[in-house]
């Protein structure tokens, strides 16, 4: 089917986002249309983009720039995506590695990846004033692993060492806390008691690989105990479905996300794996090569969950100089999950409950 722009946000079923992500300046005709074997096509996948957990986190900055203004700390980057976080810099946020990098008294964000209880407790120590922006399917993670170290049970944490939210689901109880990063370090694992184990996952990892390390695991532990739930987020679990539809169908698929996004990479990894011939993860839709379209007739084009719909329908208006208007929905589900805002913003300034303090877009 050919869409018009405004189409492609009503028929393919895009996120409606309130804050002003600010469209790039586009370098129109950069792309040229060169001729292939067949018709050319774009399948776009649905859901793409946003989450609910996302979309709270950065409507939460949003928010506390306009209540308590400029400037507001925010702890790492509020959600994986360079677009994102450069739009809030520029409204008056100023994003830090730690805490004690914030001036005692003022007010800083917790990102959407969650912190250990330290942070919670030197961000009191220092007076801050603290607004968690945690995605609540982590926290989920994080009560999950209180409660089973409690229990006295090791957790065998899979996910990626290093990643803010492994680290906080970490932090919450260290000492009974084993991560495991693949499927490859199960062989090598040591634990205290095989019959007393119990597995926690990440949020945004590959479904798949996750399930490849449950299966090694108990493989070597028999008695290894599952979670109550499954950890992985929905909106990751939905947009690799999604690819995965798309991506025998695929001579090309572009993942728009950020090196630093787990479920961005893992996007590009799942597409490859399930039959695209090439597939590349980018930023910005400038960063497409044209020769990446050589002979490409059909493409494929998803986001991750921090993915601002603007830099996708960018990609599309690229895409389209280089002969691919004809842009087909790939609709594997439907998202009409949302989130109530941090506590701290579900009222308004004169101490009235804010109509608007969710987050989270029914698509």
């Amino acid at each position: 089917m050919n869409d018009t722009r405004a189409q492609h946000q009503r028929t393919i079923g895009a996120p409606v986002v309130t804050l002003a992500m600010p469209r790039l300046r586009r370098e129109a005709g950069r792309l040229r249309d060169r001729p292939v074997d067949g018709m050319k096509k774009v399948l776009l996948a649905a859901p793409r983009g946003y989450c609910a957990g996302v979309d709270r986190a950065v409507v939460a900055v949003e928010k506390a720039l306009v209540r308590y203004g400029a400037p507001v700390y925010v702890r790492k980057q509020i959600v994986h995506n360079v677009h994102v976080v450069r739009t809030l810099e520029k409204m008056g946020a100023i994003f830090v590695d730690e805490v004690d990098e914030v001036p005692e008294g003022a007010h800083v964000v917790f990102s959407a990846h969650g912190v250990s209880p330290a942070v919670v407790h030197e961000a009191a120590d220092r007076g801050l004033h603290a607004i968690d922006a945690t995605c609540p399917l982590v926290t989920k993670v994080h009560r999950e692993a209180v409660r089973f170290a409690k229990q006295d049970l090791e957790i065998l944490l899979i996910g990626h060492e290093g990643h803010e939210e492994v680290e906080g689901t970490a932090g919450e109880a260290p000492e009974r806390i084993t991560i495991v990063n693949s499927p490859d370090d199960v062989d090598s694992l040591e634990v205290a008691d095989p019959d007393r184990l119990v597995w926690l996952s990440q949020t945004t990892l590959s479904v798949d690989e996750t399930m490849e390390t449950v299966r090694r695991l108990r493989a070597r532990f028999p008695n290894l105990q599952d979670p109550p739930s499954d950890d992985i987020c929905y909106a990751t679990q939905n947009r690799q479905v999604a690819i995965k539809q798309i991506a025998p169908q695929a001579d090309l698929v572009i993942v728009v996300g950020s090196a630093n996004s787990s479920n961005s990479v893992r996007l590009k990894e799942v597409a490859l794996e399930c039959g695209a011939r090439a597939a590349y993860r980018v930023d910005f839709a400038s960063e497409v090569r044209q020769e990446w379209l050589d002979g490409v007739r059909t493409v494929g084009v998803t986001s991750g969950a921090s993915v601002p719909e603007v830099l996708v329908q960018e990609l599309l208006d690229d895409l389209a100089d280089a002969g691919y208007a004809d842009v087909e929905a790939a609709v594997s589900a439907e998202e009409d999950l949302v989130f109530s805002l941090p506590k701290e913003l579900r009222q308004d300034a004169s101490g009235n409950r804010d109509a608007r303090a969710l987050g989270g877009r029914v698509r």
